[in-house]
């Protein structure tokens, strides 16, 4: 271990990743390397709301702290923060809030990335590589930072038999147990992240025809009407779930055979739960934001100067979407189906 780090002065640790979801999750590869380091810990982890069900199962934690300036404000987590005697805080965030939740935690030892106005709150600053490795990587950079040994490269999201049970339920309900399932995710935080819908709707339908699946295309809060719109376009059948908490939908990923999808959080849940995953990029960039793992592809309109922009709003027409099409995509679903053997019909 490092030597600013006494392990045996060490009783509780926070870990501190808002948002968004994708990030929280990319964010868990942390949590088992700080048990193995630390094992008579007590480890927290603080969260937004939306994002707590990745990690409230997580069995290397001990507890999810909910961290929401809209209920309460600053004060009230700096005092709940100070209050629980942390040794020990690992901001993954550094935003101006989380920084200053870290610097008035009372904790002896501060780790964050040394970010533009943030130096005054950290005793240990991490020199930022978000621009140059993977973001499970750039979580790892602050355990490495204080000696904690790197010995699981694994995301944790924890899918337990209650939500198994609920999928099972109305698959059945649908007769489609047996059935092959490939998943479609519309979503994406911004519109520039985002295929249009009558592509994957074009794409469901080929996929049916070449591999005989059912195409589901999920859904969370406020875009079940993309989902009812990708079925009404297909000419082929396709089922919209009902309404998932984040671990029944993933726990319906671990029932399918692949996921395309944009750039989401649900697209980094199903790389979590072993699905394997096709994610569609545009404005940003796979190799520090694609799905984790080997078993997964990418696909992209290559050539264009502006990919991997990280704009919101795209001043030129949005060209890496727009020209993004449906034979391209579909040409990598069929690469992903070979690289993983995935057995299905066509």
């Amino acid at each position: 271990m490092n030597t600013l780090l006494n392990r045996t002065s060490v009783k509780r640790i926070l870990i501190i990743k808002p948002r968004a979801i994708g990030d929280v999750i990319l964010a868990t590869i942390v949590t088992r390397n700080l048990r193995l380091a630390f094992p008579d810990a007590e480890i927290d982890f603080l969260t937004e709301p939306p994002a707590r069900e990745v990690v409230e199962n997580n069995p290397y934690l001990n507890r999810v702290l909910l961290y929401d300036v809209k209920t309460h404000g600053p004060l009230y987590y700096i005092r709940e923060v100070r209050g629980r005697r942390y040794d020990l805080v690992i901001d993954l965030f550094g935003n101006p809030r989380t920084a200053l939740l870290t610097r008035m935690s009372g904790a002896a030892l501060r780790v964050g990335y040394d970010f533009r106005g943030r130096r005054y709150a950290y005793s240990l600053r991490v020199q930022p590589r978000g621009d140059r490795v993977h973001n499970t990587q750039f979580n790892l950079d602050a355990l490495e930072a204080i000696g904690v040994p790197i010995v699981d490269r694994s995301l944790h999201v924890t899918i337990d038999d209650t939500d198994r049970e609920y999928v099972s339920a109305f698959l059945a309900e649908s007769s489609l147990q047996a059935s092959p399932l490939v998943a479609l995710g519309t979503g994406g935080g911004w519109y520039t992240k985002r295929w249009a819908l009558e592509r994957f709707a074009e794409l469901g339908d080929r996929l049916v025809a070449k591999f005989g699946v059912t195409v589901i295309p999920v859904w969370g809060p406020g875009q079940r009407e993309e989902a009812e719109k990708i079925r009404s376009l297909m000419k082929e059948t396709a089922f919209v779930p009902p309404p998932t908490t984040l671990r029944q939908l993933g726990a319906l990923f671990e029932r399918c055979a692949f996921l395309v999808s944009n750039d989401s959080g649900p697209m980094h849940l199903a790389a979590a739960v072993g699905t394997p995953v096709l994610g569609i990029y545009g404005p940003t960039n796979p190799l520090l934001q694609g799905p984790y793992g080997d078993h997964h592809l990418v696909v992209r309109k290559d050539g264009l100067p502006c990919l991997g922009c990280n704009y919101t709003g795209c001043p030129i027409g949005h060209p890496c979407m727009r020209d993004l099409t449906v034979d391209a995509v579909f040409q990598a679903a069929e690469h992903l189906v070979r690289k993983n053997g995935i057995a299905l019909g066509g």
